[in-house]
């Protein structure tokens, strides 16, 4: 774990992390899934740049300024990504790119096939395939996961895959089990039997928890993420997409710049608050590791936060001290598992007669926010098979502490214990 110094430093870089924006009440944040915590240099950055009149592409210093700034922020999301090729796009969000990517992929693709996704994803991208598979004339084939996991294996991919599968999602993180799926595993699995597959992954809950290794995924061809999930705000998605998925056609102004996925004017604001969130990340590697390489800071980064973040889950699943963990309360069930290796900060679970709505009320009167899925078109991908209609999801990231941990099992304790 961090230690108490560093992990005060950590904190203090980002804003409203120990109460209520509203209220300015004490507040724990354990809703990260849901949005993390924004940096305040994001915060500053947004303002700074919503103050600047200018559009891009003109023949004056303000113009040319803003120019930079974005040249600048897909060099530092490169190096984030790890993508030494492709293209790196802003858009609306995350679903919007998910949307747009699996269009291109069913429309561009070779005609005949199937479309091959899992359960376990979110419905953003598993929406997006059913749609584009429906208008390009293909079946969608629907992998089941394994409901004791919470996760999806390369196996399973391995045994659906066909010659002609034209194009395949995979969910890197499920925001409702916590758990990770073995990316480049089913993409091997993929290339192995389709080699010509176009492979889109939904990367949006994984973000937040860094080691993003797109160089490393067995050729995919688009990685998505939602900034405000990895410490940057509202507003804007990010994209990476393979040359070959670019080479694409796709929505385009007539006679516009080749390869350009970008349609209308973006906000500068949000390529600069995309340095931060790297720049960030590139700190934090600098406190651990002596490296000089951002990259090789950044990883640094993601491993030290694997690490805090394992421990914290550890901590809330078997406790400490005097205070039970979750796993030994009477009555509570942990999704996927409790000692599952691809826990990624987030822990699932429900109590048996005892409402997660009143669980999630409870915490958040003692000051500890949280949130409940339900068996709806967001999560009874996974609740549904499961016979659940709710759950409590408690998401951590790498600012959270022992402390918070403990305040939890505190109220959990006296609510079920």
């Amino acid at each position: 774990m961090f230690d108490d110094t560093l992990l005060h430093e950590i904190r203090n870089r980002f804003a409203h992390v120990d109460s209520c924006p509203l209220t300015g009440e004490p507040r724990i944040f354990m809703e990260n899934a849901g949005g993390a915590l924004t940096l305040k240099q994001v915060v500053e950055t947004t303002a700074r740049f919503a103050a600047i009149p200018d559009n891009q592409g003109r023949d004056n210093a303000a113009s040319q300024a803003l120019v930079a700034v974005i040249n600048r922020a897909r060099d530092d999301m490169r190096v984030f990504f790890n993508a030494p090729d492709g293209a790196l796009v802003c858009g609306e969000s995350g679903t919007e790119l998910l949307f747009r990517l699996v269009q291109d992929a069913c429309l561009g693709a070779a005609p005949g096939g199937q479309v091959l996704s899992a359960t376990i994803e979110h419905p953003a991208s598993r929406s997006a395939a059913a749609r584009w598979a429906e208008v390009s004339g293909r079946p969608h084939l629907i992998i089941p996961h394994d409901d004791a996991t919470g996760a999806v294996s390369a196996e399973a991919y391995a045994q659906a895959v066909t010659p002609d599968t034209r194009v395949a999602t995979i969910l890197h993180t499920s925001p409702v089990t916590g758990m990770s799926n073995d990316v480049a595993g089913i993409a091997a699995a993929i290339r192995a039997v389709a080699p010509d597959c176009f492979i889109i992954v939904d990367g949006i809950q994984h973000a937040c928890h860094g080691g993003i290794d797109i160089a490393g995924l067995g050729g995919i061809d688009g990685y998505v993420i939602s900034p405000y999930k990895v410490f940057s705000r509202h507003g804007y998605g990010v994209a990476w997409a393979s040359d070959r998925l670019t080479a694409l056609a796709h929505d385009a102004l007539i006679d516009g710049p080749k390869g350009n996925w970008e349609l209308g004017t973006r906000d500068t604001g949000a390529y600069a608050t995309m340095s931060d969130v790297v720049g960030y990340f590139d700190w934090l590697g600098a406190q651990l590791s002596d490296a000089t390489d951002p990259r090789a800071r950044i990883e640094a980064a993601a491993k030290a936060i694997h690490a805090h973040e394992q421990a914290l889950s550890d901590t809330m699943l078997h406790g400490v001290g005097n205070l039970t963990g979750l796993a030994d309360l009477p009555g509570v069930t942990i999704l996927g598992g409790v000692d599952n290796p691809a826990r990624e900060g987030l822990v699932g679970f429900y109590v048996e007669n005892m409402g997660s709505g009143e669980i999630v009320t409870a915490l958040n009167a003692a000051g500890i926010r949280t949130h409940i899925r339900k068996n709806d078109h967001y999560s009874g991908n996974v609740l549904g098979p499961l016979g659940q209609s709710d759950c409590i999801r408690v998401s951590m990231a790498h600012y959270n502490s022992l402390d918070e941990v403990r305040s939890f099992l505190t109220v959990m304790q006296g609510l079920v214990g």
